[in-house]
């Protein structure tokens, strides 16, 4: 593919960032905004070889990580606060000719260790469309949006019922109080017969790390 450079993806007059950042300051849900230092966001905008016109590409260059709805959903910019950049957590080294998108692209991560990414081909879902991978089913299911649609309707709070089986009474604080790279490891886990009531369950903070190692 060709090369671009930094100033060529972030040259955009149209880039996305002032309306995302409107968006974010009108969410539904509580919004944590990490911010990014400037070489790491034009090394990671680089790496992805995206524009900032997209929703992606604006979230790579100007922020380090947004924590939603009480950090429950942790989307993943140039890094900060412990959490990995887009780059780094998808493998993306120095781009080159002969550079392919990857499969998926990991874009967001929760605090029960699920994972969204844009399927890049390798999901078997179309193309562009952000999927989930839920750690009560340990199969990726897709949500039918492109990405921009994705953090609009995360942003407007349109995943409470998405995720209303898997929360308890009290979640907002026991969330909000872990740090920003933590999760909770779930036993027993939620996949199982005995972990379908996660009121029920035992829930250990650990590294968001550590959570991805069980997928």
């Amino acid at each position: 593919m060709p090369l671009l450079s930094v100033d060529e993806l972030a040259g955009d007059r149209d880039a996305a960032w002032p309306g995302l950042v409107e968006r974010i300051n009108q969410a539904f849900v509580p919004v944590r905004m990490h911010p990014a230092l400037p070489e790491d966001g034009r090394q990671t905008l680089y790496r992805l070889q995206v524009t900032t016109r997209s929703t992606l590409g604006a979230l790579a260059l100007n922020c380090g990580a947004l924590e939603v709805d009480h950090g429950w959903v942790k989307v993943l910019g140039a890094g900060a606060a412990g959490l990995p950049d887009l780059a780094f957590a998808n493998g993306l080294g120095e781009p080159t000719a002969e550079s392919q998108p990857p499969a998926l692209l990991v874009v967001a991560l929760d605090v029960l260790g699920g994972v969204f990414a844009i399927n890049g081909g390798g999901l078997g879902f179309a193309p562009g469309e952000v999927c989930y991978w839920a750690p009560d089913t340990l199969n990726w299911d897709s949500t039918g949006m492109a990405h921009s649609s994705f953090m609009h309707a995360l942003l407007a709070g349109a995943f409470s019922g998405f995720y209303a089986d898997l929360r308890w009474e009290g979640w907002e604080a026991e969330v909000q109080s872990l740090p920003t790279d933590h999760g909770l490891s779930v036993y027993p886990p939620l996949f199982s017969e005995q972990g379908q009531d996660i009121s029920r369950c035992s829930r250990k903070p650990v590294p968001l790390a550590e959570l991805a190692t069980m997928r």
